[in-house]
C-alpha cells in the first residue's frame, strides 16, 4: 500500500501544490496528485492549474482568510518557477 508520501514524492508538484488542487477541485490529496500530473501533460491543463491557484487565492481572500492567502501565494510563486504559464506564439 502506498503511503500518502509515496504518492506526492511521485509528483512533479510539492505538498502544497496539490493541497491546493485538492481544496480547488474538493477533492483527496491523492486523487489531485493523479490530476496534477494528467494537467502538466499539456499546456492548457498548466494553465488550468494557475487558474485555480488564482481562484483559490481569490476564495480565500473574500472570506477573509489572510494566512491562507499568503500560504496558496508561496505555492503558486513556486509553481509559476517550475512550470510557468506556456508562451502563445
Amino acid at each position: 500500500m502506498l503511503s500518502i508520501q509515496d504518492v506526492l514524492d511521485y509528483c512533479d508538484l510539492d505538498r502544497g501544490e496539490i493541497e491546493a488542487i485538492a481544496e480547488h477541485e474538493h477533492i483527496p490529496v491523492t486523487i489531485a496528485a493523479e490530476l496534477s500530473e494528467t494537467l502538466l501533460c499539456t499546456p492548457e491543463g498548466v494553465c488550468q492549474l494557475h487558474v485555480m491557484f488564482l481562484e483559490n487565492m481569490q476564495h480565500a481572500l473574500d472570506g477573509g482568510h489572510f494566512e491562507h492567502v499568503k500560504e496558496l501565494a508561496a505555492a503558486y510563486e513556486h509553481l509559476q518557477r517550475t512550470h510557468p504559464l506556456p508562451s502563445q506564439h
